[in-house]
C-alpha cells in the first residue's frame, strides 16, 4: 500500500515539521485542517484544505471540520472492494492513505484545573473519529496516533520505500486503540468525578504511579502527609475488611499491615476494640493502618496517639479526639464515609489484564454445616464467623486464629497450610497468647489431618474451613478423635 496522500491535523505540532517534509519529498499529497495546515505552509509545504475536498467550512469554533462522508469516505473505503472504488469514483472522494492525528489534551487541561467550560472543550470528537477510522481500515490505511510514533514511522517509511507492511498498520492500529480507549476512561472518569492522581511514587522509590479514581468520594483528608501507593493499597484492604467484619452490636476495631490484619477485636466500646486488637501484635502494628466503625473519641485517640502508625481512619472524630490526632501533622487521618464499593478487581497479568469480581461473599450461620461430634456453642458460632471473614481478606496461604470477638494471631501468605498454622501458633506464643479453647480458621480445605492434629497440640478447639476436599474424611476424623468441632462454609476465599 504505497502512500500517496495523508491527512495530517494536530493539536501538538512537535516533531510534525520533520515527518511531513519527509512525505512531501516523497511525493505525498497534504491535506490538512486550520492551525496544522498554517502551520505546514509556513514550512513552505503545499497543503490542500480539507474545506474544498467537503465544500463545507469549518463550523461552531472548529468543533466540526472533518466530520464528513468526503474525508471518512477517503479512509474507510475498501481497495479490494469493487463496489466501493465505484462509490469513491462516482462521489469525487479523494483517497487518503495516511491519517496523523493527536487528540485534545483532555487530562492535561483537567489536571490543570481549568473549568468545566474549558475542559468539555477539550473532549475531541473529530480526531478521535478520526484515529479509529483509519485503525478500523488498518489493511489499506496507516494511522499514526501520537507524535512518539513519528520517528519509527519515519524510518519504517524510509526502509520500505513508502509502503508500510500489514503487520506494521496492525500494530499502529493496536496503539491507536489503546489511546482512545484510555481517553474514553479519563472522561468516563472525568463525568463520574474520578481524577488521576500523581503519586510520589509506587511501592518502592525507582517506580512511578498514579491512582484514577475518586478517592473524596470515600473519604476526607482531615490531617497528613499526601496518600501514598502502598498506603492506598493498605486502605483498600482495610476498608475491605473492616466492611466484612462490623456489625450493630459493637464496636469494631483492625490494624493492618502490608494488606493483612495484625490486629482486630470488637467490643462493647472503640477504646477497649483498639487496646485488644493491639495487643494480638503490638510489633507489626508498629507503621500500620487503623480503621475502626466507630467514632474515636478522646480516650481512644490518647492511646492511639502512643503508637506510631500511618493511616487512621473512622467515620468520625470527636473535637477533643481530632485535636490529638492532628497534632503530628504528617499522620493521615481520614473521615470514612462508609460507601459500598463492589467494582471488579483488575491486575495487570502476562501480556494482558486479569479480571474478576471482588469477593463480597460472606457465610452466615444458616449455611455452616457441622460434620464432628462436637458442636460449637452459640458464641463459638460467632467467633468462628468472625475468623472466617478474617481469614477471608488475608493473603493465602492464610490461618487465622480467634477466641472472644479478638483476632489472636494468624500465618499468612505461606506455601503450605501447615506453615500457615506453625507461624500463627509461633506467634501466639511470643506474645504469651493462650490459644486454649481459640478457634482456627482456614481459606480453603485441608487435604490431610496434619492441621487438625497440631492445632489441637496448641490448645485450639474449633475449626471453620471451606471442605470440599476429596479426603474431608481425614480431617473430620481427627477432630472427632482429639474433641474438636469443626464447621464447613462450602466457600473457599483464595486471595493470591
Amino acid at each position: 500500500m504505497k502512500i500517496k496522500s495523508a491527512l495530517i491535523s494536530v493539536f501538538d505540532k512537535t516533531g510534525i515539521d520533520k515527518l511531513a517534509k519527509e512525505l512531501v519529498k516523497n511525493g505525498v499529497l497534504l491535506y490538512s485542517t486550520g492551525g496544522t495546515k498554517k502551520y505546514l505552509e509556513g514550512l513552505g509545504l503545499s497543503v490542500l484544505a480539507v474545506e474544498d475536498q467537503t465544500n463545507y467550512p469549518e463550523v461552531f469554533g472548529g468543533r466540526v471540520k472533518t466530520l464528513h462522508p468526503a474525508i471518512f469516505g477517503g479512509i474507510l473505503y475498501r481497495r479490494d472492494n469493487e463496489s466501493d472504488n465505484k462509490e469513491l469514483k462516482e462521489h469525487q472522494i479523494p483517497e487518503i492513505d495516511l491519517v496523523v492525528v493527536d487528540i485534545y489534551p483532555f487530562e492535561e487541561t483537567v489536571a490543570s484545573g481549568a473549568d468545566h467550560s474549558s475542559i468539555i472543550e477539550k473532549i475531541d470528537i473529530g480526531g478521535i473519529s478520526l484515529i479509529r477510522a483509519a485503525a478500523k481500515n488498518y489493511k489499506f490505511t496507516s494511522i499514526i496516533s501520537t507524535k512518539k510514533q513519528y520517528e519509527d514511522f519515519t524510518n519504517h517509511y524510509l526502509n520500505t520505500n513508502g509502503s508500510p507492511t500489514i503487520e506494521y498498520r496492525k500494530k499502529l492500529a493496536a496503539e491507536a486503540f489503546g489511546i482512545t480507549m484510555n481517553y474514553d476512561k479519563a472522561i468516563s472518569g472525568y463525568f463520574q468525578n474520578k481524577q488521576r492522581i500523581t503519586l510520589r511514587y509506587g511501592e518502592n522509590p525507582h517506580q512511578e504511579a498514579y491512582f484514577d479514581g475518586d478517592i473524596e468520594g470515600l473519604f476526607k483528608k482531615l490531617n497528613g502527609k499526601e496518600l501514598s501507593y502502598n498506603n492506598l493499597l493498605d486502605i483498600d484492604a482495610a476498608v475491605s475488611l473492616i466492611t466484612d467484619v462490623s456489625d450493630n452490636e459493637s464496636s469494631t476495631f483492625a490494624i493492618l499491615k502490608h494488606n493483612n490484619a495484625c490486629g482486630c477485636a470488637t467490643r462493647k466500646t472503640v477504646f477497649d476494640a483498639f487496646k485488644d486488637a493491639l495487643a494480638s501484635d503490638p510489633v507489626s502494628a508498629f507503621g500500620g493502618i487503623l480503621i475502626t466503625d466507630r467514632q474515636i473519641d478522646l480516650e481512644t485517640a490518647e492511646k492511639i496517639d502512643e503508637l506510631f502508625y500511618e493511616v487512621c481512619i473512622a467515620p468520625s472524630f470527636t473535637k477533643e479526639a481530632l485535636e490529638v490526632l492532628t497534632q503530628k501533622s504528617k499522620r493521615i487521618i481520614l473521615e470514612w464515609s462508609k460507601m459500598e464499593y463492589k467494582q471488579d478487581v483488575v491486575r495487570s497479568c502476562l501480556n494482558g489484564e486479569l479480571v474478576q469480581e471482588r469477593d463480597i461473599l460472606n457465610v452466615n450461620e444458616s449455611k455452616l454445616t457441622y460434620p464432628t461430634i462436637r458442636k460449637p456453642s452459640k458464641q463459638e458460632v460467632k467467633d468462628l464467623l468472625l475468623a472466617d471473614k478474617i481469614v477471608k481478606n488475608t493473603k493465602s496461604n492464610a490461618i487465622i486464629l480467634v477466641k472472644d470477638g479478638r483476632l489472636l494471631s494468624s500465618g499468612t501468605g505461606q506455601t503450605s497450610r501447615v506453615d500457615a498454622l506453625k507461624q500463627a501458633i509461633a506467634k501466639a506464643n511470643a506474645f504469651n497468647i493462650d490459644l486454649k479453647g481459640s478457634i482456627m480458621a482456614s481459606d480453603a480445605f485441608f487435604p490431610f489431618p496434619d492441621c487438625v492434629e497440631i492445632a489441637a497440640e496448641a490448645g485450639i478447639q474449633h475449626v471453620i474451613q471451606p471442605g470440599g476436599s476429596i479426603k474431608d474424611s481425614l480431617s473430620i476424623e481427627k477432630a472427632n478423635e482429639l474433641g474438636l468441632s469443626m464447621a464447613m462454609t462450602g466457600v473457599r476465599h483464595f486471595k493470591h
